[in-house]
């Protein structure tokens, strides 16, 4: 390594050391009163719900996912090719985040003061703009974590702060679904939940932007077109590595386009209240929660991979779960099961993405994979709900278990622990 990089380099790792308590406090605030709020909204449950509500349409529900995830198709390599040269992230992290934070403001305000074709109208406008700046806050927050926080320490990092954020969620989830769903806070006890998710993530990103020490990039690209950073993709999936780890990460996330419709499967057999919505919720979430515990030190002691394959057992299990219940206790088993691999899942691939080739790379390939997962979580609700209104759901489940089970054992056989051999 030539002399100006490695002396680069060197003072990078100085100054992360000499500010990693205050760095790691303040991702961990963001990230706690961040997911608090963002899981109101992501969780399988409540915005389905709320779909099946507003249309009586499994296909609007897909539809509506489809919008979430449209918007992260098209942000991860817009991002990826804005951050890349630059010297700091946290001004550009920051005003993302400030537009996820208005998506889910305006959806609140859409259930109070709208009806009809123009609530419809205007609430899947915020989920594609909602998605658009989630996939860009993904990068950009990634990238920010890789700066400030070690590899040594970011499992314990993600799986703590999951666990802070989820367990808040959670109860949230159960409050929000037995108590302002159910008894229509305010008029709308949607759009009231919804004002609580704003307000939770605007104060986690208050506290990201006055509490960050971010240093100067030790290395960065120099800035290029998008269209030129589309040519140079091929050569980002010649790691064999990165290559099978993205085709996992493609059927992994193909599993996950049913997430929308268990609830709505669950209710059609159990009746769909407010009592399962906020039961369920909590035993998604709880599980999601209490599971990060483990998830974080074990990845950081023998690395994400495990983590990876452990997380997809867990939720292709729940799968085959929903399949064969027919009463409480084995749907709230499975979504207890689905909760801890999809915790699993979200913590392994997003950190085992930031370990594989170089540095310089990291916001590319970041941008690559969301840009896949977005890809395929777009068109796959659609085509799931319309699966669903014709077929019904166990072709939907069928299809889950074969990516699931095609995902394990790519992982298995083909893709190393990156931080091994990196």
């Amino acid at each position: 390594m030539d002399d100006p990089r490695r002396h680069a380099l060197e003072r990078h790792e100085q100054f992360v050391e000499e500010n990693l308590s205050r760095n790691y406090r303040a991702n961990f605030i963001h990230g706690v009163l961040g997911m608090t709020g963002f899981r109101l909204i992501y969780a399988p449950t409540i915005i389905p719900a709320y779909l099946l509500l507003l249309t009586g349409s499994t296909a609007a529900v897909g539809l509506g996912s489809a919008m979430l995830q449209l918007g992260a198709t098209v942000s991860p390599i817009l991002t990826g090719s804005r951050i890349e040269h630059r010297s700091y992230i946290l001004p550009f992290a920051v005003r993302v985040g400030s537009m996820m934070r208005v998506m889910i403001l305006c959806l609140a305000l859409a259930g109070w003061f709208l009806t009809g074709h123009a609530l419809m109208l205007v609430t899947f406008a915020c989920f594609l703009f909602l998605g658009f700046f989630t996939g860009a806050q993904r990068v950009a927050f990634q990238m920010l974590m890789s700066k400030l926080i070690p590899i040594r320490k970011r499992g314990r990092l993600q799986g703590y702060r999951n666990f802070a954020g989820g367990l808040i969620a959670a109860v949230l989830a159960w409050a929000a679904g037995n108590y302002l769903i159910a008894d229509n806070w305010l008029g709308n006890g949607y759009a009231t939940t919804f004002l609580f998710a704003f307000l939770l993530t605007s104060a986690g990103l208050v506290a990201l932007k006055y509490l960050i020490r971010e240093p100067v990039a030790p290395i960065s690209r120099p800035q290029v077109s998008i269209r030129e950073r589309f040519r140079q993709f091929p050569e980002l999936v010649r790691d064999k590595d990165f290559g099978a780890f993205l085709v996992v990460q493609a059927f992994s996330t193909m599993a996950r386009v049913g997430a929308p419709f268990w609830i709505v499967y669950a209710g059609s057999r159990l009746g769909l209240d407010g009592a399962l919505i906020g039961g369920l919720s909590f035993a998604f979430l709880g599980s999601d929660t209490v599971s990060n515990v483990i998830w974080g030190p074990l990845g950081d002691r023998f690395g994400f991979k495990l983590v990876y394959l452990i997380a997809l057992c867990c939720s292709a299990a729940g799968v085959v779960l929903m399949i064969v219940g027919s009463s409480l206790i084995p749907f709230y088993a499975a979504f207890t099961l689905l909760g801890i691999g999809g915790s699993g899942w979200m913590l392994a691939s997003t950190t085992m993405v930031l370990e594989f080739g170089k540095m310089e790379d990291t916001p590319m390939r970041l941008a690559l994979v969301t840009t896949v997962e977005g890809a395929i979580a777009a068109s796959g609700p659609i085509l799931a709900g319309i699966l669903v209104a014709a077929q019904g759901f166990v072709p939907l489940f069928a299809m889950v278990l074969f990516a699931q089970v095609f995902a394990l054992s790519l992982l298995l056989t083909k893709v190393r622990e990156p931080r091994h051999h990196h």
